[in-house]
């Protein structure tokens, strides 16, 4: 099939490391930044602490886990299995893994919006706020937002839907609040332009479609947000990304505060290794090495064996993570 001529043509999304470990000095020294770090870290750890404890582990149930026999045999084979105990303990993670996906990115949404002055949205399923994830107004401006985990989350009926949903309520949405301009994003909690499945993009193309030309103020040609109107209210659509959407929602040094959080959540403390661990993962020596953080480092907000999981969490969020730029 041919490319869509209009499609934006992203260019890599690249973090450096050391524009990274410039951002934790500048958040060691903010107070506010700090604040909001620390706040997140704690609801979070709280949030995780409850999931966990739910989550299937003494008490599973193989008749729940719906594992398929042929990739179990597929996997079996490969690892060389001689009994199904050796197997066991690689379908149990396996299911952690499934099961906490389904429920992460809720859970960041729900912690880190009220924290840079947005509201949760609790879904509403078949209403005119059932596409809404997140709200702020800020004076004649009101700021919405659908949030998706993943930058290839949508397939071509979901995109049509979201569209769908933007016009029929727009108006709605800007009476109920008083405002004649809506700020409306796709969100997407990681991942890069790049790493698009294009079909975020194709909800631009189907407000077109449906206000047709003569509504559109901006078309999403080449571009990642469209602007119509509609009875005298404008409405912005933008696809954002990752980084786009945590910078929109937090200002420039949002998303090294949830790093931050999320490794001072998650990740222990620990002294230097004596070892030099070996990566199976060919790239990921490379993504993790604290190689370039100078001796003189020493931030309080992390630890220094804790920088390697800063790295290793931002490398989800562009499509390149050299140590510097080049």
């Amino acid at each position: 099939m041919a490319r869509n001529p209009d499609l934006p043509r992203p260019e890599p999304r690249i973090i450096t490391k050391v524009s990274l470990l410039e951002e934790l000095a500048l958040i060691d020294r903010d107070t506010y930044s700090r604040e909001r770090v620390l706040k997140i870290e704690n609801r979070l750890r709280e949030r995780i602490t409850s999931h966990i404890a739910a989550l299937p582990i003494q008490t599973a149930e193989f008749s729940k886990f719906n594992t398929s026999p042929f990739v179990l045999m597929v996997y079996c084979q490969q690892q060389k299995y001689k009994f199904v105990d050796q197997i066991e303990k690689d379908i149990l993670p396996a299911k952690l893994f499934s099961s906490m996906e389904t429920s992460a990115g809720r859970m960041i949404q729900e912690v880190v919006l009220p924290v840079y002055g947005w509201e949760d949205v609790p879904s509403s399923m078949h209403s005119e706020g059932s596409v809404i994830d997140g709200k702020k107004q800020e004076h004649d401006l009101l700021k919405l937002a659908t949030i998706k985990s993943g930058p290839r989350c949508l397939n071509d009926e979901m995109s049509k839907d979201i569209a769908d949903d933007i016009v029929a309520h727009a108006e709605q949405w800007a009476e109920k609040a008083g405002v004649d301009h809506i700020d409306f994003t796709y969100a997407v909690l990681y991942g890069t332009p790049k790493q698009s499945n294009k079909k975020d993009w194709h909800v631009l193309r189907n407000i077109v479609g449906i206000k047709g030309s003569k509504f559109i103020i901006e078309p999403p040609t080449r571009k990642w947000n469209c602007s119509f109107r509609h009875r005298g209210v404008r409405i912005d659509v933008n696809v954002r990304i990752g980084t786009d959407w945590w910078t929109f929602l937090g200002g420039e040094l949002a998303l090294s505060e949830l790093l931050v959080a999320l490794v001072r959540a998650c990740v222990i403390p620990a002294g230097a290794r004596k070892v030099v661990p070996r990566y199976v993962i060919q790239d990921l020596d490379s993504i993790v090495s604290t190689a370039c953080v100078p001796a003189e480092f020493n931030v309080s907000m992390l630890q220094r064996s804790q920088l390697e999981w800063l790295f290793f969490l931002a490398r989800h969020f562009c499509d390149q993570l050299p140590d510097e730029k080049r």
